[in-house]
């Protein structure tokens, strides 16, 4: 008797005399195959830590890259806007004065990229002279947050205030702003320089970083200028809360640190800094499956060769310890497998009727022939009406248990061995005769719709009372021309039909495509 495959101490020359030598051999595979994953996860914990310490390195040069070009960017205006500032208080602002200081305004302004325009506003906060010229409307700036700073402050430094959108055109504008002062010290108005939103969007756009990485510009109180990825909808909101501004900006003017997004749940590398002359923030956080990204690769490439090695050092112990195996039990448990599964893939588990994996093959056979032959080939669709109702009336156990009555009344009507009948699909059934022609196809799906009828089985939702089928059929010789699916498109044409006149009916398509009314018309049971 041949020894079970599951047993894995048979051999042809009996059990195994050598225990100790297999225990050693176990031990010595396990021992190898536990040095290789220990050296493994080594060399992966290095090279982790490798990259992340060039990843900070890489995200402390980019946060001081961006703090440069922003206080450089900032302080070029602010060097026009203070020495404005000075040349007005000197000279004052009436109006005789007004289009030599929107000339010398203009030009300021274009010597700068970064510049949108510069605004004088008087104490009352009405417009006085812009780069810009003339303004087609009265425009009044007392509602703005810089111009309400400076008229509660005396404080002639600079100030910085949150993104606004320009009166002039729209444009989104960061506002740098110094107040302008009477002899006396009083308030006499306020310049403001607005610095293009756009600007920073083509400067965080420069750098060649992944697009989940992160970039923005914030005021030191919290409140967002910029950033990247662009969205105008969160300009203006507070980071105030965020681990940057809460929690390492009071410990350090810059740094670094790994952040969990609450957002998203992803981990990002931040690299902060506070600029020195100006009340600005600027950060840039790059998420940490970026920055692994070819240490993921490294690590799934080295983890595949251990996994290789190991699975060779354990098959070859597999080898020296477990029994040679009887090729003969192994043949024989193979192919009742295989008939196995043939059989579940090409059935259906609830009628056991075939399949339309089973009805596709076995139509491309059938086909084939006939086209070869010469003969005819009939197909039958059936379709069970209100079956969807049924279903919601009786629930589905029931509809399960109709569908395998209907299956077996389908297959009682069918005696020759080559007519297949297959659950096509829901509550749809096929059945495929091979060299029978549309008189034959025609009496035996009548024969199969009288049969339900006569089952007599009760449904309420029916109009009938009780549950009906409708039957199309279709039958042809198939030329090399002829596609397989023309038997079907026509044959569910014909069942089309049969639900649109009425249901519980068969209905006939001639071979030339053409419904047939003689053959149509229903049968009372």
């Amino acid at each position: 008797m041949p020894a079970p495959i599951h047993d894995p101490y048979y051999t042809l020359g009996g059990p195994l005399k050598r225990l100790p030598l297999r225990k050693a051999a176990v031990a010595f595979i396990a021992a190898v195959c536990l040095c290789l994953c220990g050296l493994l996860y080594l060399q992966l914990k290095q090279s982790r830590d490798h990259d992340l310490a060039l990843a900070q390195v890489s995200s402390a040069n980019l946060t001081r890259a961006m703090a440069q070009q922003a206080q450089d960017t900032f302080r070029a205006a602010d060097l026009v806007v203070s020495s404005l500032v000075d040349w007005i208080q000197d000279e004052g602002y009436e109006a005789a004065r007004n289009p030599r200081l929107q000339q010398t305004f203009a030009r300021r302004a274009q010597a700068l990229e970064q510049l949108h325009g510069l605004f004088l506003v008087d104490r009352e906060g009405r417009w006085v002279v812009s780069s810009f010229g003339d303004l087609t409307r009265p425009v009044t700036f007392d509602d703005r947050e810089y111009f309400k700073f400076h008229q509660r402050n005396a404080s002639r430094e600079v100030h910085i205030g949150p993104a606004i959108r320009s009166r002039q055109n729209g444009e989104w504008i960061i506002p740098l702003s110094r107040r302008i002062n009477g002899p006396q010290g009083e308030f006499q108005g306020v310049l403001m320089a607005g610095i293009r939103l756009a600007y920073f969007d083509r400067f965080f756009k420069s750098f060649s970083i992944d697009d989940q990485a992160l970039m923005f510009l914030a005021l030191a109180d919290g409140t967002l200028l910029a950033r990247r990825p662009s969205d105008q909808q969160m300009i203006g909101k507070s980071l105030a809360q965020g681990p940057i501004f809460r929690t390492y900006l009071p410990q350090a003017r810059s740094g670094s640190a790994m952040i969990r997004t609450p957002s998203d749940g992803s981990v990002r590398l931040y690299g902060y800094q506070q600029l020195q002359a100006y009340p600005l923030v600027v950060a840039a956080a790059i998420p940490e499956e970026v920055m692994l990204r070819g240490w993921w690769a490294n690590a799934v490439q080295s983890s595949v060769i251990v996994a290789l090695v190991v699975l060779g050092i354990s098959l070859f112990g597999w080898v020296f310890v477990l029994q040679v195996r009887n090729s003969e039990r192994i043949e024989a448990d193979l192919r009742a497998a295989q008939e196995r599964l043939e059989v579940i893939a090409t059935h259906d588990s609830l009628t056991g009727l075939g399949n339309r994996r089973l009805f596709q093959r076995v139509l491309e056979t059938e086909f084939a022939r006939s086209q070869r032959q010469q003969r005819r080939l009939s197909l039958i669709l059936l379709d069970i009406d209100y079956f969807k109702p049924f279903n919601d009336t009786y629930g589905h156990l029931a509809g399960d248990q109709c569908l395998v009555q209907v299956a077996h009344l389908v297959k009682s009507c069918c005696q020759r061995k080559t007519d297949l009948v297959v659950r096509y699909g829901g509550e749809e059934f096929a059945v495929l005769l091979a060299d029978a022609d549309i008189d034959a196809a025609y009496t035996l799906a009548e024969q199969i719709r009288q049969r339900i009828r006569a089952a007599a089985i009760p449904h309420r939702a029916a109009p009938s009372g009780q549950l009906t089928a409708s039957l199309g059929c279709y039958a042809f010789v198939p030329t090399l021309e002829d596609r397989v699916e023309l038997l079907i498109e026509r044959a569910d044409a014909a069942l089309y039909q049969a639900k649109h006149l009425g249901r519980n009916r068969t209905q006939v398509m001639s071979e030339g495509g053409t419904l047939k009314d003689d053959a149509g018309v229903k049968v009372q049971g």
